[in-house]
């Protein structure tokens, strides 16, 4: 999983945290002198509950007539969060607030469903 994580942060110098929850087992990190974050106590219950209901509420919305759900995305006041489902978890990804979202967002849909 660390790997799998490095490899989300080489996606965009935007990126500035990576989250990933998988068979129960939660990995973390945020780039060094970052302005704005949350502590790492939330950003832990951020992955834990948080974000897998959100992700299971939006999933089950989608599925009923909209197509299902390819990602959820939060403008934070200090940031943007997107949220994705993998298999057996889910991936978080904080990123700077002034990234081209809809661009970045696109990417790594598309690196998460080659490393699916």
């Amino acid at each position: 999983m660390e790997s799998f994580k490095n490899q989300i942060f080489e996606l965009s110098e935007k990126i500035r945290y990576v989250a990933i929850y998988k068979d129960g087992v939660l990995i973390s990190s945020s780039k060094q002198n970052l302005q704005n974050t949350s502590s790492s106590e939330s950003d832990k219950y951020e992955e834990l509950i948080v974000n897998p209901a959100l992700l299971t509420l939006a999933t089950q919305r989608g599925n009923i007539d909209c197509g299902g759900c390819e990602y959820i995305l939060v403008r934070y006041g200090h940031f943007f969060e997107y949220m994705s489902r993998i298999k057996d978890g889910h991936v978080s990804v904080g990123i700077e607030p002034n990234a081209e979202i809809a661009d970045l967002a696109i990417r790594l849909k598309k690196f998460l469903k080659v490393h699916e």
